[in-house]
């Protein structure tokens, strides 16, 4: 059976980013984590790690389509001055 939560250390390892950002985008509302109720330590819901992972690729994705687009735009600008 698949955990549904993941401690902070599974987590960061799921996503790929540190615990410290874990703690930070709690703290700032981006990711909620919820608390162990015997020891008060943050635990991850899959489902919205899976969500947050969607996010970070959707914009990964962004970032790369606009650096390809300006790169295709800095080599038609260099075509255009070879001429």
């Amino acid at each position: 059976m698949e955990k549904r939560f993941l401690t902070i250390k599974e987590a960061s390892k799921y996503l790929g980013v540190t615990p410290l950002t874990l703690r930070n985008w709690d703290n700032s509302g981006k990711l909620h984590a919820s608390r162990h109720p015997m020891n008060n330590y943050r635990l991850y819901n899959k489902l919205e790690l899976d969500a947050v992972m969607r996010k970070i690729e959707m914009s990964a994705e962004k970032k790369t389509t606009r650096k390809q687009l300006n790169t295709r735009v800095h080599v038609l600008k260099v075509k255009h001055l070879k001429d």
